[in-house]
């Protein structure tokens, strides 16, 4: 571990703590060069990477603002477990399985992708609690010509990507994703504490294997006010 992720880490850790509250400005840069014994280019690179993940901001001539973290940060790109995020980000997580079962594929996927009417696949629909809240509901749809005998309950409540990756040797490569608001389902409404008319923000995920072979398609909902879609974008000369 580099120095300013060592140093990222262990502010973040603090804001976590309420020992840099929200809203307050960080330590002045050399203020924390000083405390960390490093150089101050080390300091600015520790504030980009916090920067980057939504935990402060930097405003010119005042120093760092920490900024409220209490909407957890997902990334738009990338192709990223929930329990990879779940480490990354430092948050209290449990998982649940509603139903996981056989099911012919859905209307909405035969005739997509080599998929074809009565192809079977497992329905798998988890419950994702954070910070002792229901906040997430996955709706996964898994190939079982690629994934085989389906994944066990004790697996689907830690990571069917580490299984998938590590015991089935699958090589998941790309995704196709989209993000639309829908009025919450009736298995919202109930594990997320939510009303008819409150909306969540869906996930769609059309996931893919190095050779481009459709297995998973994925719906997460996530409960609108605990979350933020963050990407780095850089424009580029035109």
């Amino acid at each position: 571990m580099y120095k300013f992720e060592f140093i990222s880490a262990d502010i973040q850790n603090k804001i976590h703590q309420g020992i840099y509250p929200v809203g307050r400005l960080l330590p002045s840069e050399n203020d924390l060069a000083k405390t960390y014994d490093v150089s101050r280019e080390t300091i600015r690179k520790a504030q980009k990477r916090l920067e980057d993940t939504g935990f402060i901001q930097k405003k010119q001539g005042k120093g760092a603002i920490v900024l409220d973290y209490a909407r957890f940060s997902f990334p738009i790109s990338g192709l990223t477990s929930y329990k990879e995020l779940q480490e990354s980000q430092h948050f209290q997580t449990a998982t649940q399985v509603l139903s996981n079962k056989r099911v012919a594929a859905p209307d909405f996927l035969v005739g997509e992708d080599g998929v074809e009417a009565g192809e079977p696949f497992i329905h798998l629909i988890r419950a994702r609690e954070m910070e002792g809240e229901t906040v997430i509901v996955d709706h996964d749809y898994l190939r079982v010509s690629v994934i085989q005998d389906g994944v066990p309950d004790e697996i689907a409540e830690v990571s069917i990507y580490q299984y998938f990756e590590q015991e089935l040797d699958l090589q998941i490569s790309f995704a196709n994703k989209e993000i639309v608001a829908k009025l919450a389902d009736d298995i919202d409404q109930k594990e997320m504490a939510i009303g008819p008319d409150d909306y969540i923000i869906q996930v769609n995920s059309h996931v893919y294997l190095e050779d481009a072979t459709f297995f998973q398609y994925t719906s997460s909902h996530h409960r609108i006010d605990k979350f933020r879609f963050a990407e780095f974008a850089r424009r580029t000369a035109h």
